[in-house]
């Protein structure tokens, strides 16, 4: 029998007295009350399992997101989601909480109903205690606990609980206040994107559907959606998709987790004579992982998972760009074979966290050609170039590479998690395939039900390809590289504005969406400098007025830490770039300034040092030779 969405004459459901019905009366509630509320057990079930006297049991907010009732009861607690994400981003009215982590700390446990927590404000005052209660309350009994004592909140007072939407407004508004949103201009420290609408919305289908990717019969239409969309995403690295294979993950630390564990294997395997999934690590052969001293930690935590060992990771030199050098990864894996060293891969960086540097991919493929060594291609970040005409010539070579990994919550503007690992040849996926008889039974297989559970190390996995499939369907790739390359100028006008400053430093030209510079205090000391910059970056967050990524370059003593701009907003403008650097500029002579006051030294030092806007026409002599040199002789690429 068709089961039909109960409306109010011919209106859908939410629209006219049917949307006056469910916003009256909370869905929560009425769920509890009536079995034929929106969310109810029983509701819209022929069979009547569930109906009757339990159903009127159940606790408010028990209604469920599935079903055909389901749209029903998400709706008001969706406007109640939204509204509160009104609320906090207008509370917090900038890019994060101003107060540092004792100031967000204190406000989270005043809104939580902490007593024990003295709330204190930004500016260091007392705040007012709330008089709400809070989740942990919501566990209490009924006050009669031997080992609690007498409880306190609604379940002692007798108060009715709140509604859900009161519920999610007042959390969601705290969530949102105490964020740092990536959506905001001065939000531009981290590889954290800011998710398309779109994406966030496919995202909420998925969470009200919880299909699990383990076995078809959980996941029916989600598995051909992976399944396609794999086949595309191997087409467009240059892989063949008919030989390809690969998966959904979290992300990079997955992804070149399980390239380097399909190394291993095949490198092992090969070389200790059996299958190192089943009998383990061979003890007479020493492995090598040759990474470049720019790769993402998560290699040496692979490495480390893996029984490698962290120190089976070779760091290979890099240049300026933070880019591995070739001949000293030809010379390092000569010198390991002749050791008797077992190579069991190369990882390449296809765009490094934190320059967006790419490895010389062609290169870097021919050595491990030459030396029969697996080569993985941590693509994170770069593979987003993958979307623009204009930038994917960065990427020629990365066809070549046995594996590799993407995220699609970088340049991909998708809601984490949205990682991808693909290979190059489905054969070498042989160590993870795995049967479970109750989630993939032979028989099931045989009759033509696909299984992708030997294709993940999860076993429950949502499918995160939805939202991808439904961002490329709606904008597609010539849509999202327009974004990619947006954020490509944005990096490049912050170059150039640094560039022109006489109080700031350009460490190399942008390859990505990454412009990496640093505050030059007055004394031009390097100890100075790496002091003064790394307070300016407390110091802004804990105004609350901008977050800006902090990092170190490769080698020894002072002088290396530098501050980056990873610009992923593509609705950011470059006057809102310059903003953001003049907040830079102001932040780090106000560092000096206080440094002179603590050390109680004459304010007249400082006096040479000008307050520049970056508005202002920069002065010829502003750079220093090396700086001028510097912009003279860097290209942009």
């Amino acid at each position: 029998m068709t089961r039909e969405i109960p409306t109010s004459g011919d209106a859908p459901l939410g629209d006219s007295a049917d949307a006056e019905r469910v916003t009256n009366l909370p869905a929560t509630r009425a769920a509890a009350d009536d079995t034929t509320a929106p969310g109810a057990s029983g509701a819209g079930d022929p069979s009547g399992v569930g109906a009757g006297a339990g159903v009127s049991a159940l606790a408010a907010g028990a209604a469920l997101a599935g079903g055909v009732a389901g749209p029903g009861a998400l709706r008001p607690l969706l406007d109640a989601v939204l509204a509160g994400l009104a609320d906090g981003a207008a509370l917090r009215g900038g890019p994060l909480p101003a107060g540092g982590p004792a100031g967000v700390a204190a406000f989270v446990a005043a809104a939580l109903g902490d007593r024990d927590h003295r709330a204190v404000s930004a500016t260091g005052e007392p705040a007012a205690p709330s008089d709400q209660g809070h989740p942990g309350e919501a566990l209490a009994d009924d006050g009669n606990h031997p080992a609690r004592g007498r409880a306190s909140g609604p379940a002692a007072s007798g108060e009715p609980p709140a509604s859900g939407e009161d519920v999610l407004r007042r959390l969601t508004t705290l969530l949102a206040r105490g964020s740092a949103d990536p959506a905001d201009p001065a939000c531009a420290a981290h590889l954290h994107c800011p998710p398309l609408a779109l994406a966030v919305a496919a995202d909420l289908a998925v969470s009200a559907l919880n299909p699990s990717q383990d076995s078809w019969d959980q996941a029916p239409a989600s598995t051909e959606l992976e399944t396609a969309l794999v086949r595309d995403l191997a087409a467009l690295v240059g892989y063949d998709p008919a030989t390809a294979a690969g998966v959904i993950t979290s992300g990079g630390t997955e992804s070149n987790l399980m390239g380097l564990m399909l190394s291993r294997d095949h490198a092992l395997g090969r070389a200790g004579g059996h299958a190192t999934e089943l009998g383990g690590l061979p003890r007479d052969l020493s492995p090598r992982i040759f990474a470049s001293e720019a790769a993402h930690f998560s290699v040496q935590r692979a490495a480390a998972v893996l029984g490698l060992g962290e120190r089976a990771v070779t760091a290979v030199p890099v240049d300026r760009d933070l880019r591995m050098d070739p001949a000293a990864l030809d010379v390092l894996l000569k010198e390991a074979v002749g050791r008797g060293e077992t190579p069991v891969a190369i990882v390449a960086t296809a765009g490094t966290t934190d320059t967006g540097g790419i490895d010389p991919l062609p290169q870097i493929a021919d050595i491990a050609e030459r030396y029969g060594v697996w080569l993985h291609v941590d693509a994170a970040y770069g593979g987003g170039a993958l979307l623009s005409d204009r930038l994917a010539p960065l990427l020629a070579g990365v066809e070549r590479a046995d594996s590799l990994s993407l995220d699609w919550h970088k340049l991909g503007w998708q809601p984490a998690p949205a990682g991808v690992f693909l290979v190059r040849r489905a054969e070498t996926y042989a160590p993870l395939a795995r049967r479970a008889v109750y989630l993939n039974p032979a028989d099931d297989e045989e009759a033509g039900y696909p299984s992708l559970l030997g294709l993940s190390l999860r076993t429950t996995r949502r499918p995160d390809a939805f939202k991808i499939a439904a961002t490329l369907a709606a904008l597609g790739r010539a849509g999202l590289g327009r974004l990619v390359d947006t954020c490509h100028d944005l990096a490049h006008h912050a170059a150039a504005t640094v560039r022109a400053h006489p109080l700031l430093e350009l460490h190399t030209t942008p390859v990505l969406t990454t412009a990496v510079f640093r505050y030059r205090p007055a004394s031009g000391l390097p100890a100075d400098a790496d002091r003064v910059n790394a307070a300016l970056r407390r110091r802004l967050l804990t105004e609350g007025r901008a977050v800006v990524g902090r990092t170190e370059l490769p080698g020894r003593g002072p002088g290396r830490v530098r501050l980056k701009l990873t610009l992923l907003n593509p609705h950011t403008t470059p006057a809102q770039v310059d903003a953001l650097l003049s907040a830079v500029v102001a932040a780090g002579q106000a560092e000096e300034r206080d440094e002179t006051e603590r050390a109680g030294e004459p304010e007249e030092v400082l006096d040479g040092v000008p307050a520049y806007s970056l508005s202002d026409k920069p002065s010829p002599c502003g750079f220093t030779e090396s700086e001028e040199h510097q912009a003279k002789t860097t290209a942009v690429r």
